[in-house]
């Protein structure tokens, strides 16, 4: 059995963070083990509040899946404080396992989600573990300290100036760049774009945490990045189209990750 770690924080509203992360690793075939690095209060329309697990604790939940569980890979979302990444970070150094990192900083409410002071410590920290980071555009740019670009060479210059800070692989997500076509970026030793056509809706709750863990689970399955990717595009479009079926919440309501095993 392929086992997969999410380190992230909890959408008490099940839609995102670690819930979303276990959810898309049963939904491919993958058992799912987990690391609380925050508590919210949330919903679909809004997070109410935030309270960040110790880093003491963060270390303990770390060290008792590894010293147990044969970890294929690990997924990063959100840690929000300087001291949950510190924590994680000298907990995976010297990793053996692949590292999906999502620099998780805003949620579709449009909430804040890390301290601004965190992100020196995620790109000096965290970064240089990753195998694949995968930002969405104003991630990116808030990483580089730059402005959001859509085009795609803007794109790819930043993901390259975001590989130079340690990933091996830059999964530039397309999300909030205009046109009829959704297109996701691949930077590393090879380039690879991944389109699909953009879908009207509201329910997108959780896409971003979905993607990444859905890479995770590819790579604890053996998989190559592009191969994991191309994987987790495909069933996250997938995911999306049947969203709306769900009708959970007023607001940015959650992806179906069991539209292939159930429907709404």
């Amino acid at each position: 059995m392929a086992i997969a770690l999410s380190i992230a924080g909890s959408d008490s509203g099940g839609g995102a963070g670690v819930q979303a992360d276990l959810k898309t690793f049963s939904a491919l075939g993958v058992y799912g083990a987990s690391v609380l690095t925050a508590i919210t209060a949330q919903n679909t329309r809004v997070v109410a509040r935030v309270e960040g697990v110790s880093a003491d604790m963060i270390r303990a939940q770390i060290d008792a899946v590894m010293d147990d569980l044969d970890i294929g890979a690990v997924k990063i979302g959100m840690l929000g404080s300087v001291s949950a990444m510190l924590a994680v970070a000298k907990a995976l150094a010297g990793c053996a396992v692949p590292i999906v990192l999502d620099p998780v900083m805003v949620a579709k409410s449009g909430d804040r989600l890390i301290e601004d002071e965190a992100v020196a410590a995620l790109k000096e920290r965290l970064l240089p573990l990753a195998t694949v980071l995968t930002p969405n555009l104003p991630e990116a740019a808030r990483l580089l300290a730059g402005a959001v670009v859509t085009d795609a060479a803007g794109t790819l210059a930043q993901a390259e100036a975001l590989r130079a800070l340690g990933p091996q692989w830059v999964l530039m997500k397309g999300g909030h760049a205009g046109g009829e076509e959704c297109i996701d970026r691949l930077i590393g030793p090879e380039y690879r774009d991944f389109a699909a056509r953009r879908i009207a809706t509201c329910n997108t709750h959780g896409t971003g945490c979905s993607l990444s863990s859905a890479i995770a689970a590819g790579l604890a399955q053996g998989m190559s990045v592009p191969e994991a990717t191309a994987r987790a595009h495909g069933w996250l479009h997938g995911a999306i189209l049947a969203a709306d079926g769900l009708r959970v919440g007023s607001g940015h309501g959650p992806v179906h990750h069991f539209y292939q095993w159930w429907t709404a």
